[in-house]
């Protein structure tokens, strides 16, 4: 075998702590190395050149760099020695950056530290074995998980390039929280006027099949070929005949149901419409206050709906989609505010959260787009806004920020003032966190335009005064004084959580989430939007805060993924996969119970139960290799002679 070795400087990343010409020097009298050299950047045009250029030259079957970590540029490595020639998985790569010269100062000791990584890296290679990827098939179809505005936008650019698109979405109507908004900041648009035109091109467009009302069951396959059970929610109403009239919601007689969509702000009917603009525009029966479906005599509903749409004996039913390729895009939720004591635990009609105000401020909202106290129905000229509320707070284990409260507390002070003339804002904060185009502006523009007054500090108390009003207790950091504050209404800037049931979703899709439960990117820089789970894709605040640009910007990445997936009729399996010696096997079934990936199936070889690795599902995470009892499961360029020939040779330096 004549292998390469190539020792990367990195700049000063590497050279700065490593004796690159050292450790080159020393891997040329490895078994097998018959050139080794230290350019200054591997990955650079000249430095890929320099690698075919030595593989031509010194007519080599194997390379080796040394350089930095291989989850960032080892796919760049392998398509440079494909391109020399080489099969692409006689590379191997030595991590000598984040291992070695990032993480101590003493050159002598990292120069021999890189040096054994480099041994290590050579050893193995000298046990590789060319692998052939295998192609199959795939359906060129894409799941949208989310119908907010990151999923709408996924699904709108998908369609629109052809793929036909399947759209889940929990609520009873497309929108996310974006729906719920009365204007958008920095322009103070009107939400629904930007949101309502891109759900109604959802609704119609030929390639886009919407379940409304749904949830995931379970997710099986692999990247080009997924299964997915889908649970359509019951809603006690036939939306095939349902028309969206209205008539149901108006002559209901319950009228005590808990208004998701409106935050709880007022109560409404037990069969409902979310709001004038909902797609689908269906109704929804809550069976918790339905008088009917809680053995009470009522049926006022079946009665007037004059198409006939109620049906009490509905049932969830279950459907199956194969896809290609899956989109993630399920948004947030609002953390449980009411663990603040100091706040009133939500015992305060008048302390509400600032998505109950936005939609006090909507005019499809219960108020009608008048902003008036919960409490007793009158105007409030004293508003008090308190930011960070459940945000950058370790004490309850969510120290991030969640990114637009800033810039929605100032668009919720200057919308303040248009409605009420005569009323006064303050702000408590902590920092204002203003980073997009022309936010900092407007920022500004709500304190100095609009006289909203801007308290840095924290609110330490808030209670009835036993006058109609509520006492805010507070701290002006600047000032350095504590502060009291009369409000009519307190609106608190509620911090953002992974949306309920991410975990779980998670587990299905096979992909990973952070100690938020937000879900986890496959590269924070490189890689935003996909997942470690090929074809799965990433749109929106489910992988960490952002506002409604950079949710939108997201939904088209994610889109542009799906379409360049699909741009192929096959695709390439890793070969890197585990593969299972019949005559070891003995048919225990703990390979079969321990793959996350479902990739492992029991199969018949001459009588007997065999395991058998799906090569299109395995992952090459090496479980079932660690697990089998009897060695009968090697995972590919990583068998127990690769490891025990890095061991041996270690303890021959």
């Amino acid at each position: 075998m004549r292998i390469g070795v190539f020792i990367c400087h990195c700049g000063s990343n590497i050279a700065g702590t490593v004796d690159c010409a050292q450790v080159a020097a020393k891997a040329a009298l490895f078994p097998d190395v018959v050139y080794a050299t230290d350019p200054m950047y591997t990955c650079a045009e000249p430095g890929q050149a320099a690698i075919e250029e030595a593989i031509h030259s010194h007519k080599l079957d194997g390379v080796v760099v040394a350089s930095c970590s291989p989850r960032m540029h080892e796919p760049t490595f392998r398509k440079t020695v494909e391109r020399a020639g080489l099969n692409p998985y006689m590379f191997e790569m030595a991590n000598i950056r984040e291992h070695v010269s990032w993480i101590g100062r003493d050159i002598e000791a990292n120069t021999r530290k890189a040096t054994e990584l480099v041994r290590l890296a050579v050893e193995k290679l000298r046990h590789n074995r060319p692998l052939q990827a295998q192609e199959f098939p795939i359906t060129r179809r894409v799941l949208i998980i989310g119908g907010g505005v990151a999923g709408i936008q996924a699904a709108l650019d998908c369609a629109d390039g052809g793929i036909p698109v399947v759209l889940v979405e929990r609520e009873a109507t497309i929108g996310g929280k974006m729906a719920k908004l009365d204007k958008t900041f920095p322009t103070v648009d009107c939400s629904a006027c930007i949101l309502g035109p891109k759900m109604v091109d959802v609704a119609q467009h030929p390639l886009i099949t919407l379940y409304a009302h749904a949830e995931i069951e379970a997710i099986s396959g692999y990247v080009g070929n997924f299964s997915v059970s889908i649970r359509q929610r019951t809603t006690y109403v036939d939306w095939s005949k349902c028309t969206g009239c209205g008539t149901c919601t108006e002559k209901c007689p319950s009228k005590k149901s808990y208004d998701h969509f409106n935050e709880g702000i007022a109560p409404t009917t037990a069969i409902t419409i979310a709001f004038p603009q909902a797609i689908p525009k269906k109704a929804v029966i809550n069976k918790d206050f339905c008088r009917q479906l809680n053995g009470k005599k009522c049926a006022v509903c079946a009665k007037v709906c004059p198409t006939g749409a109620i049906d009490f004996a509905m049932e969830d039913s279950f459907v199956t989609e194969n896809v290609g390729s899956i989109v993630v895009a399920t948004g947030y939720d609002l953390m449980d505010w009411t663990i603040y004591g100091q706040y009133g635990h939500g015992r305060y009609p008048d302390v509400i959260t600032s998505l109950a105000y936005e939609r006090l401020m909507n005019a499809s909202g219960p108020t009608g787009g008048h902003i008036v106290r919960p409490s007793d129905g009158k105007e409030p000229k004293s508003v008090v806004f308190v930011q960070c509320v459940g945000s950058r707070d370790p004490a309850i284990g969510r120290p991030y920020c969640s990114g637009f409260c800033c810039m929605y507390t100032a668009k919720q002070a200057i919308l303040t003032k248009d409605h009420i003339q005569d009323s006064q804002s303050y702000v408590f904060y902590m920092d204002i966190r203003a980073p997009g185009k022309m936010y900092d502006e407007f920022t500004r523009r709500a304190q100095e335009e609009y006289g909203t007054h801007y308290i840095r500090g924290r609110v330490s108390q808030i209670f009835p005064d036993g006058q109609g009003q509520l006492t805010v207790l507070g701290m002006d950091t600047l000032l350095g004084r504590p502060v009291e504050i009369k409000a009519d209404l307190v609106v608190l800037a509620v911090g953002i959580e992974a949306s309920r049931g991410a975990r779980e979703l998670a587990e299905k899709l096979r992909i990973s989430y952070d100690a938020y439960g937000f879900f986890l990117e496959s590269h924070v820089k490189l890689k935003p939007v996909e997942t470690n789970t090929a074809g799965v894709f990433l749109a929106g605040v489910c992988q960490g805060a952002k506002d409604i640009p950079a949710s939108v910007a997201q939904g088209s990445a994610a889109a542009a993924k799906v379409l360049t997936l699909f741009a192929r009729e096959t695709l390439a399996s890793n070969p890197q996969i585990a593969q299972v010696t019949a005559k070891r096997c003995v048919g225990c079934g703990k390979c079969l119970r321990c793959c996350p990936f479902g990739a492992i199936k029991s199969s018949l070889v001459k009588g007997e139960e065999k395991a058998e690795v799906i090569a299109t599902m395995c992952q090459g995470c090496g479980l079932c290799t660690a697990t089998c009892p009897q060695g009968a499961i090697q995972l590919a360029h990583a068998t127990d002679d690769h490891i025990l020939a890095e061991v041996n040779a270690l303890c021959r330096l």
